[in-house]
């Protein structure tokens, strides 16, 4: 099987760059909606062969463009989860951006560069990829088996919505959780993903007094100054052992020279693994609200929240099933941890997950290319789709149940 699971993908890859391709001249940046429309409707074609309905579904916010949803029912009776499968249409860079910049599909040694090649267009060739390859290998495993393909229209600003449509397209829960984000491949293997930082988004103000600053300055309360003071007790925030990290982003405040500044806010975030320890750097933040010694009022909100995705028993139990197939191809394969965001920290309540199991690339976000190498633009390693999609179709059949149904032992594969 392992022979022929590598022969079947370099058979279709071809096709997936092509279908890759045809994504990556499409700009979808996260605000462009008639991009993201677009590369909705070639996404729907090309699964479309492999038996996909495709539902598009308004996003909650106005200013982005519809999540994608393409469904496939198994046959089999009584099967109330799908295994669901996630990527996302958007990408970060403007049309405007991809024009100056030249960036743009262009093939060159061992790489693909292109908006979007590997984050995350790229995850969603590989998803293709090894569905393509289980039909064709196992096609009694894909029949039977529910299928959800989701696909994010803007997870390059976190759009929330997006989980609760996938959550109404779940509501037994899912079999399993595979997020195709890009997966680096290291000198350790390739990397599996089994857990992200939660953040919680904060803005700080501070209420001084204005006066004017020549012939009244003592009466003022300067609101720079008063908030300046809390900077050091942020900061101290900060636990690395811990994982927690305490970011101060923005700040803002003042209006002319000669006027004691009356008010300024800050913006910052903070990120940790545990939800425990962004619960202590919470409460430690939120307890810095209300009036300074200088005499200035502190207001501390919270703007915004992602839940941790720590993993755990069933992410380690999901994790073995990636191992072993990794094992029996020969492929090096090592769990990672991430401090980013993706639709994992929204999705991983609803089963086992894992994320990173897209193709492996680099320079995610960059457009830029200097003429001295040190710039590259974002790219993909087309080389890597293969073998990546037989690990995750080789895991697949084992957690599908292949062995229990009579098919050929992990031996024998």
């Amino acid at each position: 099987m392992k022979d022929e699971l590598i022969a079947l993908g370099g058979q279709h890859l071809p096709e997936a760059l092509q279908w890759l391709r045809r994504m990556v001249e499409i700009n979808s940046f996260t605000l462009n909606i008639p991009g993201i429309e677009a590369v909705g409707r070639v996404t729907a074609e090309c699964f479309e062969s492999l038996g996909f309905a495709a539902e598009f579904v308004p996003a909650e916010n106005q200013a982005h463009g519809p999540n994608l949803f393409l469904r496939r029912t198994g046959s089999e009776e009584g099967q109330a989860q799908p295994v669901v499968l996630v990527s996302h249409l958007d990408t970060v860079f403007p049309p405007e951006e991809e024009l100056s910049a030249g960036f743009r599909w262009q093939e060159k040694g061992d790489r693909i560069y292109g908006p979007g090649s590997v984050d995350n267009k790229g995850g969603t060739m590989m998803i293709w990829l090894v569905l393509r390859v289980l039909k064709d290998l196992l096609p009694e495993v894909f029949e039977k088996t529910s299928w959800l393909v989701a696909l994010n229209s803007a997870e390059e600003v976190i759009s929330p919505d997006f989980a609760k449509r996938t959550e109404e397209r779940c509501p037994a829960g899912a079999r399993c959780v595979l997020v195709f984000e890009g997966g680096p491949l290291e000198e350790e293997g390739y990397r599996v993903v089994t857990s992200r930082k939660g953040r919680l988004c904060y803005r700080v103000t501070c209420h001084g007094r204005g006066a004017h600053a020549g012939s009244n300055y003592v009466q003022g309360i300067n609101a720079i100054v008063e908030l300046g003071g809390l900077l050091p007790l942020i900061d101290a925030l900060n636990d690395p052992e811990n994982d927690l990290s305490v970011n101060v982003a923005t700040v803002t405040g003042g209006t002319v020279l000669n006027r004691v500044p009356h008010h300024v806010a800050m913006e910052l975030e903070m990120r940790a693994f545990q939800p425990a320890v962004l619960a202590g750097a919470a409460a430690a933040l939120e307890a810095m609200a209300g009036p300074t010694v200088g005499g200035a009022e502190i207001v501390v909100e919270r703007l915004g929240a992602t839940a941790a995705w720590p993993g755990g028993v069933a992410t380690d139990q999901l994790f073995q099933v990636w191992q072993n197939a990794a094992d029996i191809l020969g492929l090096p394969v090592a769990r990672m941890s991430r401090g980013g965001l993706s639709d994992a920290n929204y999705l991983s309540h609803l089963g086992p997950t894992l994320d990173g199991m897209g193709p492996s690339g680099g320079n995610a976000h960059c457009s830029e290319r200097s003429s001295d190498g040190r710039k590259l633009p974002e790219y993909v390693e087309p080389g890597t789709f293969v073998p990546k999609a037989a690990m995750n179709v080789l895991a697949l059949v084992e957690l599908l149940g292949r062995d229990q149904r009579g098919a050929p032992s992990r031996s024998q594969m």
